[in-house]
């Protein structure tokens, strides 16, 4: 038997709960399958820059090209390479290998068949040990697997429960090499702001708790374990930490003005709180306490009196408290950042907030211990089920596809081919070329109500972007494009001016609204574009999902419109005079 299946340990039968467990997991993803690309998938801050991202590191082959002076030419006018994410990632990897969707579908079934297995083998091993429980552990695993959890961030939230077991090996006795290689592969498979540096601090706090015990050797193991976590970081975070510790330039990020984006006040900041603790983060799992609550208050009250119980609900109240303190500090977190950041600027640059993404292990292992607790039987099971049901539910994009096959997807969802649209922006491309001789390297555009990566996924140079990091410098100099339209909307100033995420451009009419569809047909009356400004920065062609009303008021003149019955957009494309 090999050396991980031998650390796992596990019996025959329960082998057989955990293959139905996969295969389950497995069936549930045919409702993602779909010719050419009528696949949904989740567009914000997903399809919309992620995947973008990678695709526009492997087309200029530079996502392992890490040299100070390297630039995306495609992002821009020039993103600098280290402002991207890691190449070593394996989604970056797959898109090297496979066209975007297919890398994106096989990379999230990986992350979720790992989940599972990460959660399986902390059951197992921790929570809900003994065979006769291996049945609910498959089936508490699989409801981990499906949590509506980004999976473009790796195993930053499912592969959690295997990096729990690792270092609770460490802190146990010495471990073999399977548990250095969880920490390894959770280094590269995972992202050190979102998830990592959370986890590093949770273990820290494990490590500090054990030498205050005087369990010094168990100390010095989870030491080299954190050790071993962290420099794999250091090395797949390589562009992060070098654009950081070489200055190579200036993020945007240092100009986030929490005092302008965060509504301040008591009721603001508790309102948060509890949308944090009942509803939970979009990006790391949603509505993740109803069974937990369920079964920690059955059983609270099931098991016998006496002085188990009483143990038991201390320490059920001690969980529940570290959860509310949580959603308090997540809650009220941009009040105090607004307030602290002019002492501290890198509060600014880095989300304290997502400590959320630790929390669906916190009520899972509450889910867990409380099941544990309670008599074998239906009611286990149903709380089970009803995890299973919640996670499924809150899936947008598993339920968006099951929508699909239904035939009842919502018109404002469209599928990745209907999104990227790619037989519509060929025709813009080629027209361009036919009338000019240029291929998208030699111009620059824009985009107008819809986003940027949709026009970096089909090949073309974009000067806007949405982009967690990108320099202040860039930003500053595209101000000037979108001035008029800011200065017509103090919401989308303070937008741009206070985070800047977006850099995109702007219009009044539209606001936020940045996926305009192609009917019915909308047009902005009035667009205060500075033209020359764009020219300046090289731009030649504004791609928009509006027509303009009066684009020679905007410095721009009809080049062409496009449509196409498999696309969600209509397009207009408008060159600069």
């Amino acid at each position: 038997m090999p050396a991980l299946f031998s650390a796992i340990a596990l019996p025959f039968r329960p082998r057989h709960a955990l293959l139905g467990a996969v295969v389950a997991l497995l069936l549930l993803a045919l409702a993602y399958a779909a010719p050419a690309g009528r696949t949904y998938i989740l567009l914000n801050d997903n399809l919309d820059t992620e995947l973008a991202t990678g695709y526009a590191l492997v087309a200029e082959g530079k996502a392992l090209d890490y040299r100070p002076g390297v630039v995306v030419e495609r992002l821009l006018n020039g993103l600098p390479r280290n402002a991207l994410r890691p190449g070593l990632q394996p989604l970056v990897g797959l898109q090297a290998l496979l066209p975007t969707l297919p890398a994106y579908l096989l990379h999230e079934l990986l992350v979720r068949l790992a989940g599972l297995l990460s959660m399986y083998w902390l059951l197992r091993r921790h929570l809900l040990p003994g065979s006769r429980n291996a049945a609910l552990c498959a089936g508490l695993a699989l409801a981990w697997a499906v949590l509506p959890a980004y999976t473009t961030y790796g195993l930053s939230v499912l592969g959690q429960p295997a990096v729990a077991v690792a270092l609770l090996q460490l802190r146990h006795g010495p471990a073999r090499w399977p548990y250095w290689a969880v920490l390894v592969g959770f280094g590269v498979w995972s992202s050190l702001v979102l998830a990592g540096v959370f986890v590093l601090l949770a273990g820290a706090g494990l490590l500090l708790w054990e030498t205050w015990r005087g369990r010094y050797r168990a100390a010095g193991r989870l030491l080299l374990g954190l050790s071993v976590l962290a420099a794999t970081y250091l090395v797949v975070e390589y562009p992060l930490v070098s654009a950081l510790l070489g200055g190579q330039f200036v993020s945007h990020r240092l100009e986030f003005d929490y005092a302008r984006l965060a509504p301040v006040g008591m009721g603001v900041g508790l309102l948060a709180a509890a949308r944090y603790f009942l509803l939970g983060h979009y990006h790391s799992g949603l509505l993740v306490w109803l069974a937990p609550l369920l079964a920690a208050g059955a059983a609270a009250f099931l098991v016998p009196a006496g002085a188990a119980r009483h143990q038991l609900r201390q320490w059920l109240a001690g969980a529940l408290l570290a959860l509310s303190g949580a959603a308090l500090f997540c809650g009220f977190y941009p009040q105090l950042t607004a307030v602290g950041q002019q002492a501290l600027p890198l509060l600014r640059a880095f989300n304290l907030s997502r400590l959320h993404f630790l929390l669906p292990l916190v009520w899972f292992a509450l889910l867990a211990f409380s099941l544990r607790q309670l008599p074998a039987g239906r009611g286990r099971w149903a709380l089970v089920a009803l995890q299973l049901a919640i996670g499924l539910g809150f899936n947008t994009e598993w339920t968006l596809n099951v929508c699909r096959l239904l035939g009842r997807l919502p018109a404002s969802e469209p599928t990745y081919a209907a999104y990227v649209a790619p037989r519509l922006f060929g025709q813009a491309r080629h027209a361009i070329a036919v009338r000019t001789g240029q291929q998208p390297a030699a111009y620059r555009v824009a985009c107008l109500g819809f986003p940027p990566a949709v026009a970096t996924l089909n090949g073309f140079f974009t000067l806007d972007a949405y982009l967690n990091n990108y320099p202040l410098a860039y930003k500053h100099a595209f101000r000037p494009l979108i001035a008029g339209e800011l200065a017509k909307s103090a919401e989308l100033a303070t937008y741009f001016d206070a985070w800047g995420n977006r850099c995109y451009l702007f219009s009044a009419e539209l606001g936020k609204n940045f996926r305009v569809p192609g009917t019915p047909v909308r047009t902005v009356q009035h667009w205060q574009f500075d033209a020359t400004a764009f020219r300046r920065l090289g731009g030649r062609y504004v791609l928009s999902a509006a027509r303009l009303a009066r684009p020679r008021a905007s410095g721009l003149r009809l080049f062409g419109q496009y449509a196409a019955p498999d696309a969600y957009w209509h397009l207009w494309v408008y060159e600069v005079l």
